[in-house]
C-alpha cells in the first residue's frame, strides 16, 4: 500500500482529517517535565532536548488513538544540536510505533547533488562503508520548490524507492507570502504555476484512492486561492497549516477537500499541544501530569468544527 493510501485509510478509520504539530518550545513545556529532564541531565542542551521528548511522549501516548498523523517542525529540534536531533529521531520512532503517519516539516532543498543528500537523509538511507543505514525515517517531508524541478527529482526518487511522500510548498500561510508567491509567471501567479507543476508531477505517482504521494502545502489563511488550487490539483493531497492560532477557520479549509470529502489534512500545533495553558500561562489542571487531557479536548473540538463545516459544504465523506 502506498503511503498516501495508508494516510487516507487512517483518516477514514478515525474519521479525523487532523495532523497534530509537535512543535515544542521549552518555555511552554510543563514545569514537571522540565524538572524531570533537568534533574537527569542538568541545565544543558541534552536536558532541554529531553524535556522536549518527554513532552512529545506524553502527548503521543494520549493522542495516537484519535488522530492519523503528527508533524514535527525540525527547527524546534535543530535548535538544540545533536541532542535535539536525537529527540526528533526518538519522537519519530515512537510515533511510528504507535501507528501514526509522521511528517517531517523541514522544508528542505538545494541545488545539484546536495538535494540528493537531503533526500537520502530525510527519506531514504545513508550510505555506510558497507551497505546502508537501517534507520526508520518519517513518512513525508516538506520541500521547497523555489530552486526548480530538477531539485525535486532526488526527493521523488527516494519516495519511489522507500514508499515515502512529499508535501511541496505551494501557497504558504504567512502574511508576507504574497510578496513572491503572487508574482506573475507565464500569465498566472507563481503559487498557481507551482500548483500546476505539482499536479503534473503527481500524475505518475497515484495511489489506489486517486491521490499522489506528491502532495502540496496550502495555507488555511487563503480560502479563495484554495478553491482555485483544488481545481488545479485534483490528484494532489493538501497539507494545510494555519488553522487556529494563525487565523484559519474550519469554514476556510473546506475548499481544500474535494466533493467526496477527501484530499486534505489540516494541521494544528499550538492550539492542541498547549491547550493546557490558560490565558495567563498557567496550567488549567490541578495535576500537571494530566495536561494531555486538554489536548484531547482540543482535538475533539477541532474535529467537530471541521466535520460541521464539511457537512455544511456537502463534503463530508459518505461513510463517516
Amino acid at each position: 500500500m502506498l503511503i498516501i493510501d495508508r494516510l487516507i485509510s487512517d483518516i477514514d478509520e478515525k474519521q479525523c482529517p487532523i495532523v497534530v504539530g509537535l512543535d515544542p518550545a521549552l518555555e511552554l513545556v510543563p514545569e514537571f517535565l522540565c524538572k524531570q529532564a533537568e534533574d537527569a541531565y542538568g541545565n544543558t542542551l541534552r536536558g532541554a532536548s529531553e524535556a522536549l521528548f518527554l513532552f512529545n511522549r506524553h502527548l503521543l501516548d494520549s493522542i495516537h488513538p484519535v488522530v492519523p498523523a503528527v508533524k514535527l517542525q525540525m527547527a524546534c529540534y535543530e535548535l538544540y544540536g545533536k541532542w535535539g536531533i536525537d529527540a526528533f529521531d526518538r519522537t519519530v520512532k515512537l510515533a511510528k510505533k504507535l501507528g501514526l503517519i509522521v511528517i517531517d516539516d523541514s522544508k528542505r532543498n538545494d541545488i545539484g547533488n546536495t538535494a540528493s543528500f537531503y533526500a537520502k537523509g530525510h527519506l531514504g538511507k545513508a550510505p555506510l562503508f558497507d551497505g546502508y543505514d537501517d534507520g526508520d525515517k518519517p513518512d513525508f517531508l516538506t520541500v521547497n520548490p523555489y530552486l526548480g524541478d530538477d531539485t525535486i527529482k532526488p526527493f521523488v526518487t527516494e519516495c519511489t524507492n522507500f514508499n515515502k511522500g512529499l508535501f511541496i510548498l505551494a501557497r504558504t500561510s504567512n502574511k508576507s507570502a504574497g510578496q513572491y508567491q503572487e508574482a506573475v509567471v507565464d500569465g498566472i501567479p507563481l503559487y498557481q504555476k507551482i500548483a500546476r507543476d505539482i499536479q503534473q508531477l503527481s500524475a505518475t505517482h497515484l495511489g489506489d484512492r486517486g491521490f499522489s504521494t506528491i502532495g502540496a502545502v496550502v495555507g488555511a489563511t487563503w480560502p479563495e486561492e484554495t478553491k482555485k488550487l483544488r481545481e488545479d490539483m485534483p490528484n494532489v493531497f493538501i497539507l494545510m497549516p494555519g488553522y487556529g492560532a494563525q487565523g484559519g477557520t474550519a469554514d476556510q479549509v473546506t475548499a481544500a477537500f474535494n466533493t467526496d470529502g477527501y484530499g486534505a489534512i489540516v494541521n494544528s500545533s499550538r492550539g492542541i499541544i498547549y491547550a493546557y495553558r490558560s490565558a495567563d500561562g498557567k496550567s488549567q489542571y490541578p495535576y500537571e501530569e494530566e495536561f494531555t487531557r486538554a489536548s484531547l479536548l482540543a482535538i475533539s473540538s477541532m474535529r467537530e468544527d471541521l466535520l460541521r463545516s464539511l457537512k455544511q459544504a456537502d463534503r463530508l465523506p459518505k461513510n463517516w
